[in-house]
């Protein structure tokens, strides 16, 4: 453990689902992949490992949250992954005042690892540091540790970049980066942080789904 987090196991998780799912055609949140929604797919899978605090980065007339408090965008306009972040932060500045960092994860990543938080919590060495998870040789930032510490300077950064690309935000900071390897399935490797956009992308998750479960 770094030291810098007490619990791991207690670490917040923000899960975000602010985007517009327009490539969808419809809530991706409420896509269902193996007779369950994404939603549901993915705080399942939050709860299989440790006893994280679970809240939803979500407009505040979210239709079903279930169960999960919601945690809408304070900058309105839905201005990209970076503003649901920061949500993330205030609201764990304000309902976790003892967490050094949150964890965010999207809603449309069913198959990312168990041990997600564990790993990036490890790779911590400073309260101001950011943890992403990689694989493939390609960053996943929706995927990070981020510090409360940030809140101010990320604030700021929405409001006057207007390009708002995460990789120069992440320039900004220490990054640490953490590897995950590729899934082995029946078929072919799996990048964990497959993500779903598309109702192709959907397709693709039934049978990398199916190719999981055969392996299993």
């Amino acid at each position: 453990m770094s030291g810098f987090i007490a619990n791991t196991e207690l670490v917040p998780v923000v899960l975000l689902a602010g985007g517009r799912s327009s490539r969808m055609g419809s809530n991706k949140a409420f896509a269902s992949l193996g007779g369950s929604s994404l939603l549901s797919r993915v705080a399942g899978r939050l709860s299989e490992r440790g006893n994280h605090p679970v809240a939803l980065n979500a407009d505040a007339d979210w239709p079903d949250a279930l169960g999960l408090r919601l945690v809408p965008d304070r900058i309105p306009g839905k201005l990209g992954p970076l503003a649901g972040v920061l949500a993330a932060i205030q609201d764990t500045v304000l309902h976790y005042p003892q967490a050094s960092h949150v964890a965010t994860v999207p809603i449309d990543s069913p198959f990312f690892p168990l041990d997600l938080i564990e790993r990036l919590a490890d790779a911590i060495r400073g309260r101001d540091e950011i943890a992403v998870a990689t694989s493939l040789g390609r960053d996943h930032p929706v995927f990070s540790l981020w510090p409360v510490s940030a809140a101010t300077d990320l604030e700021s950064w929405i409001v006057t970049d207007t390009k708002r690309r995460v990789s120069d935000f992440l320039a900004r900071y220490e990054v640490r980066r953490v590897n995950f390897t590729a899934i082995e399935t029946s078929i072919d490797p799996l990048d964990p942080f497959f993500n779903v956009n598309t109702p192709d992308d959907l397709a693709d998750a039934e049978k990398w789904l199916a190719a999981l479960e055969t392996k299993a």
